[in-house]
């Protein structure tokens, strides 16, 4: 599968998650095998009006190869955001938001809402696709909720006009994150698209996507919640999907690869703001591990690049 030119070897996407996929959270992820990185989210109309912050999380790192999601619900906007984000950072993709199930995207008529218009999806994706020259991407779900799952005509649309690819979550809005996703409308998108189709939804281990991958037929796997804490994962389902023997990280390389993570973080957006959002990576990190409870309470309390790089020293260490 290949994107702008950029080929998936390992057919495998980190899905864009709000408040996790930052700019080094993606560079780890992209060290042990993802292909194909996509931002956090952001919102069209900010773009347009010169939003700081939203700026600093469109920005890739330097050298970076990634795509940049944006949301809203307005063609113009979401064009003309497209427009400038392009020039800015010339990024692999633009990646369309039409997924995101939080109140707050849904009552704004973005994120998952879209889906109920068919119609303004496809407008939206021919407007971007107009204002720009690079490839066009949609991430979506199955449908508002189970009496409203339209997934086959939002992807026809979306591909009618112009889309490069459907990324695929296997639940409804209304799911949410519960219940399991289901990959029965990831067969039919594959039977009725000629675009490539990436499936996701509870990708944990690599027998969830090779099984993902053979079931639905899809082209490549976007890995989300299952990375997080464990962005190792990427290098296990990569070498299954080559069929090879996988050697898993030793204890000291998972703690050197949290220490990049951090000193990558601190790097990006200075001690004061990424220590606060390292907290619930290195929580994730310390999941399952001997005398967690206790760590995540000093994680709950750490304020400086000090203290977390003296918690990553402590993980993966056998008690």
């Amino acid at each position: 599968m290949e994107i702008n030119g950029y080929e998936l070897k390992n057919r495998l996407m980190l899905a864009p998650m709000a408040g996790v996929t930052d700019s080094a959270f993606r560079r780890l992820c992209a060290h042990y095998g993802a292909d194909y990185c996509v931002t956090e989210m952001v919102s069209a109309k900010a773009v347009c009006y010169g939003d700081k912050k939203t700026d600093s999380i469109a920005r890739p790192a330097e050298g970076e190869q990634v795509a940049i999601q944006i949301f809203g619900s307005e063609p113009y906007y979401m064009a003309k955001a497209a427009e400038m984000l392009v020039k800015k950072y010339r990024p692999l993709a633009i990646d369309i938001n039409m997924g995101c199930p939080v109140p707050k995207c849904v009552k704004s008529g973005e994120g998952s809402a879209l889906m109920k218009d068919p119609e303004l999806c496809r407008r939206i994706v021919a407007e971007v696709k107009d204002a720009i020259d690079l490839p066009v991407g949609v991430k979506m779900r199955t449908g508002f909720d189970d009496a409203h799952k339209n997934a086959l005509t939002v992807a026809q649309a979306v591909e009618n006009a112009g889309a490069a690819y459907v990324c695929l979550h296997g639940r409804t809005r209304a799911q949410m994150y519960s219940g399991s996703a289901e990959r029965e409308t990831l067969k039919l998108l594959k039977g009725s698209l000629a675009i490539p189709l990436i499936g996701n939804g509870d990708i944990r281990c690599a027998e969830d996507a090779l099984s993902m991958l053979e079931e639905t037929g899809c082209d490549a796997v976007a890995v989300g919640r299952g990375a997080m804490g464990r962005p190792w994962l990427f290098s296990e389902i990569a070498a299954a999907l080559r069929g090879e023997p996988y050697a898993p990280p030793s204890d000291g390389e998972k703690r050197a690869a949290v220490v990049r993570h951090i000193k990558d973080a601190v790097a990006a957006k200075g001690a004061v703001v990424a220590v606060l959002e390292l907290r619930k990576h290195l929580a994730w990190y310390s999941k399952g591990q001997y005398g967690s409870a206790e760590l995540r309470g000093r994680i709950n309390s750490i304020a400086t690049e000090k203290d977390a790089l003296a918690v990553a020293e402590e993980l993966f260490c056998q008690g």
